[in-house]
């Protein structure tokens, strides 16, 4: 779980500092308005192509990751059964008189 918190702090943290970088430059660069608000609009459209390859990235991720949490709690499910036969078989046993209760 802190692996996923890790990560995702990164790319916040990555996507704000690429967007304070092009803030920057393009508030520094000596172009006319025109030419500003081109490249402005160039950098957005690059900007949410990335987001949109990260966004199908992450959700990749998440798909594997709910799959296998999906696949665990399965097999706990079965194993948690079998204890409950298990545990019910022995005070059956018990009750029965056939084995002496574990101390």
């Amino acid at each position: 779980m802190s692996e996923r918190n890790d990560f995702g702090s990164f790319m916040v943290g990555f996507i704000v500092g690429g967007l304070t970088g092009a803030v920057v430059a393009l508030l520094l660069a000596p172009q006319s308005g025109e030419e500003t608000r081109a490249v402005i609009k160039e950098k957005a459209i690059e900007l949410k192509d990335k987001a949109g390859e990260t966004y199908e990235e992450v959700a990749a991720k998440a798909s594997t990751v709910a799959a296998d949490a999906r696949v665990k709690a399965g097999e706990l499910k079965v194993k948690g059964q079998a204890v409950i036969e298990e545990g019910k078989a022995q005070i059956s046993r018990i009750g029965k008189g056939k084995e002496t209760p574990a101390v």
